[in-house]
């Protein structure tokens, strides 16, 4: 629907903007819109009336539809076709605006209603300025809603100021607490490893009883991480060796006074250590020198000079610790080194020097474990009885060190006196049975006796409790005299203990033996004894008669391979047939 105006005179502009506001009313455009299409339509027509000449206004209207099209109010002013000139109607140019419609008009013709009564019209003209009051009120409105946002959105802008303050404050609290967790976990990864490497030191300086071999480790443990040298100065090997080394003033401080030393031209600000002047043998070098304690005084001194880095605290307290195992160690294996050397003296003392008797030769091999003291209860034993018999023993009390020892001392010498009275193997065993249980009630022992007689091509033998003899014949076979043998001696049981007989020809060897030379943990003793036999059937028949000496080498040297040395060996050739010649026990060092 399209409605046309021509607008010349100030009530024409009027009449038309009435019109205007009118049919976008009755068209239910918003009062904002209105507002602004009349405001502008206003605009429009005053520039229109400054200028002059007729104007033509066009209201044209197009309804929404049911398909969903939308209105349109559509207002045009131009230039009328009447009273301006071709020329110039065509330079004025159209202006144009539009709204949208929601609705039809609710008018019967769709045709707005302009008074023309003076009065109603200017009523209808200032009435028409009710849609901008409208608008002021709501845009007061919408001041007062914007200035309650603007103060709610100070004070969230505060709270958001307030907010960052705390954030940063905790950020700073939280890389405060993560520097001092980054620092407490490096230390205690410093401890650890510090004590990791204590115990691993500590380990190796106990695990040898040579105090030279202790004191070659502990610079190795020490160099490069925690010290750049290390000198030790023992007093006892210094008073040996009748020497005047020079020593650091420092060193000699902290064995006097038995506390460590800090030598340098600057404190060291170490926990426990007295600072001294710097060393006049070489005064640019820091020095800690740390005595090595014992029990009573002071082993000696270590002289360290400090890595890439200085000691720091807990270096040092570390390295005070190190110092104090390092002293105990070296202490310990000194005492195992004077003790072992007692024992070696008195296992010397207790060799037997083995007969010679006519058409028998012997040959004996003694071997002390490599663990412990070098001294246990295996022994050997050779003599004559008055009536010309060569008496042959071999025994193993039960234990290691000086107890052992001096018990089998004791069972030795009162076998050589059941043995004056005469008496044949299992009478002797028998007769050390009773008098080890009796005397040492606690204490076990085994032992083989073997009787041989110049008149007599057999040899009578007894065991108790101990390995079987291996017996050599002359062709070569060797066979195991694995008779049931005695119980232990000395446990609490009454027993008669049998002799046992063999064929012993000219050209035989009997080897006597302890558990040492042939049992292993893995196996057991039956594959020793088997191997044994193997080593003796493997000696020809000349080397036996012409060097049985060499022929106990020979045998040993296969059978120790494999062993751990964790026992006494003791072994005891006895050859029929060899030429007679003095044999001198031959004691094996470890």
């Amino acid at each position: 629907m399209t409605h046309t105006w021509q607008i010349t005179t100030v009530d024409d502009a009027a009449r038309a903007r009435i019109a205007a506001a009118r049919l976008a009313a009755a068209h239910g455009v918003s009062t904002l819109e209105r507002t602004r299409l009349v405001t502008a339509l206003s605009a429009q027509l005053r520039q229109c009336l400054v200028k002059g000449g007729r104007w033509r206004l066009t209201l044209r209207t197009t309804v929404p539809s049911t398909a969903g099209r939308a209105g349109r109010l559509t207002v045009t002013v131009d230039a009328g076709a009447n009273g301006a000139g071709p020329n110039e109607a065509e330079n004025r140019p159209s202006w144009q605006a539009s709204v949208g419609v929601p609705e039809p008009c609710h008018d019967d013709d769709g045709t707005p209603r302009v008074p023309r009564d003076r009065t109603a019209f200017a009523d209808a003209l200032l009435s028409a300025d009710d849609d901008t009051s409208r608008v002021l009120d709501q845009l007061t409105e919408q001041e007062r809603l914007v200035a309650f946002h603007r103060e709610e959105l100070h004070q969230t802008n505060q709270g958001v100021l307030a907010l960052h303050a705390e954030l940063d404050a905790a950020g700073r609290v939280q890389r405060e607490l993560f520097g001092a967790e980054r620092k407490a976990r490096t230390e205690a990864e410093s401890a650890r490893r510090r004590l990791t490497f204590l115990a691993d030191a500590s380990a190796a300086l106990t695990a040898s009883l040579n105090h030279e071999e202790i004191l070659h480790r502990l610079p190795r443990l020490l160099v490069p991480d925690y010290a750049r040298s290390v000198d030790v100065w023992l007093f006892a090997d210094d008073t040996k060796a009748r020497g005047h080394a020079a020593h650091p003033a420092a060193a000699v401080a902290a064995a006097r006074t038995g506390r460590p030393q800090y030598a340098a031209d600057h404190p060291s600000g170490l926990p426990g250590v007295d600072d001294q002047p710097p060393s006049a043998l070489n005064p640019e070098q820091p020095l800690l020198c740390i005595p090595l304690p014992s029990r009573h005084t002071p082993l000696g001194v270590v002289t360290l000079t400090p890595p890439r880095e200085r000691w720091s605290a807990d270096d040092a307290v570390m390295l005070v610790e190190l110092a104090r195992r390092a002293g105990i160690a070296i202490d310990h294996a000194q005492r195992f080194e004077h003790n072992r050397d007692i024992a070696e003296t008195l296992q010397r003392a207790l060799l037997t020097d083995l007969p010679t008797t006519p058409g028998l030769s012997l040959a004996a091999r003694y071997l002390p474990a490599t663990h412990g003291l070098n001294i246990g209860g295996d022994w050997y034993d050779a003599f004559r009885q008055p009536d010309g018999g060569l008496v042959a023993v071999m025994g193993d009390v039960t234990g290691h060190g000086l107890h052992a020892a001096v018990m089998m001392s004791q069972l030795r010498t009162a076998l050589r006196a059941y043995a004056v009275d005469g008496g044949t193997p299992g009478r002797l065993l028998t007769r050390l049975h009773v008098f080890l249980h009796h005397l040492q009630p606690d204490l076990y022992a085994t032992a083989v006796i073997a009787r041989f007689h110049p008149d007599d091509t057999t040899v009578t033998w007894a065991a108790a409790g101990h390995p079987p003899p291996v017996l050599r014949t002359p062709d070569g076979d060797v066979r195991v005299l694995d008779a049931r043998p005695g119980a232990m001696l000395g446990i609490p049981l009454h027993q008669e203990i049998q002799d046992r007989t063999a064929q012993l020809p000219p050209g035989s060897t009997l080897a006597l033996y302890t558990d040492g030379l042939v049992e292993r943990r893995a196996q057991g003793i039956d594959p020793g004894i088997r191997r044994l036999a193997e080593a003796l059937s493997g000696e020809g028949a000349a080397d036996l008669d012409h060097d049985l000496e060499g022929a106990a080498d020979r045998i040993l040297e296969p059978m120790l391979r494999d062993s751990q040395r964790d026992d006494d060996v003791c072994l005891l050739l006895c050859h029929v047939g060899g030429p007679a010649k003095p044999c001198i026990p031959e004691q094996t060092s470890a």
